[in-house]
């Protein structure tokens, strides 16, 4: 009798045993547990720890609570200025309701991948170049909210949205490349300019300056041969002084003024010879003076 309560003894501790190991369930830290009795959905989630489910009858599937890294395939799309570009782009989710990402999408990842997929093409054909290289803060914004609003049906909350490289045609970066090189020489050109206007206006004050104080010439003069002399090089410099160059013009302007005065003097010369000489007699003269001589 004894040896009968003892084999049932370990018939049930061994019965329990191994309903306990099929019943048992762990359920890590970052997952959450969706129980199915005879295809139901139980409303409760089990949490993370230990668990039991009822063998044969139920099913527990586990739901990752983690934030998914997604990468999105390269798209190749047109901008609305008619280029062709080739974008790939990265999505950052996270379930917040395991039962609705069990029950409402066969795959939810699979789900977010193609709606990433098709949202990227969307804001491609609907954004400029310039937006795709400069503003990418809001493309990413816009994105977010194409591929959030399905995606919250399917407990499934967007994070993130990132476009990593937007690939151009060779074609294209040679034109970027002239366009920036052009630009840049023009700004190249007006700060040279400037700097013209700048350095022409403070040697306009210091030619005033030095036009009062005759002395700051000569001391500029012997500074510049003393900053030549430095380099301990062959170069002469001779100071020419600038009076003997007004001397100069001074003789010039004279030389060109005497002829300017002698020429007058010419005709005022030769008036008074003119005067003196006596008159050529006129043929009435000639012709009285004839018949006088024939009545005398």
């Amino acid at each position: 009798m004894v040896e009968e309560l003892v084999a049932a003894g370990v018939t049930l501790v061994s019965a329990g045993a191994v309903y306990t190991m099929a019943a048992a369930r762990v359920v890590k830290q970052y997952e959450r547990g969706v129980v199915f009795r005879l295809g139901r959905l139980r409303p409760e989630v089990r949490g993370p720890g230990f668990t039991m489910i009822v063998p044969g009858i139920d099913r527990l599937r586990k739901v990752n609570m983690q934030i998914v890294t997604m990468p999105v395939p390269a798209q190749e799309g047109i901008t609305r200025d008619n280029v062709t570009v080739r974008v790939d782009a990265v999505v950052y989710f996270r379930v917040t309701g395991p039962a609705e990402a069990v029950v409402r999408v066969e795959d939810y990842r699979f789900a977010v991948s193609q709606m990433a997929q098709t949202s990227l093409r969307s804001i491609i054909g609907k954004s400029e170049l310039d937006d795709l290289l400069a503003d990418r803060e809001k493309l990413n914004q816009g994105l977010e909210l194409m591929i959030d609003s399905p995606a919250v049906e399917w407990g499934v909350t967007i994070d993130r949205v990132e476009i990593k490289d937007v690939s151009l045609p060779e074609t294209m970066k040679r034109s970027m490349a002239r366009q920036a090189e052009a630009d840049r020489e023009r700004r190249a050109r007006v700060i040279n300019a400037d700097a013209e206007l700048q350095a022409s206006k403070k040697l306009a004050e210091a030619a005033k300056e030095m036009s009062e104080q005759p002395a700051a010439l000569q001391l500029r003069l012997l500074q510049t041969v003393v900053a030549v002399a430095a380099e301990k090089n062959s170069t002469l410099v001779l100071p020419f002084p600038v009076e003997l160059l007004r001397f100069l013009e001074k003789a010039q302007q004279g030389q060109q003024v005497v002829p300017a005065v002698q020429q007058p003097v010419v005709p005022a010369v030769q008036q008074p010879v003119q005067e003196q000489l006596p008159s050529p007699p006129s043929r009435l003269d000639v012709v009285s003076g004839g018949a006088d001589s024939g009545q005398d």
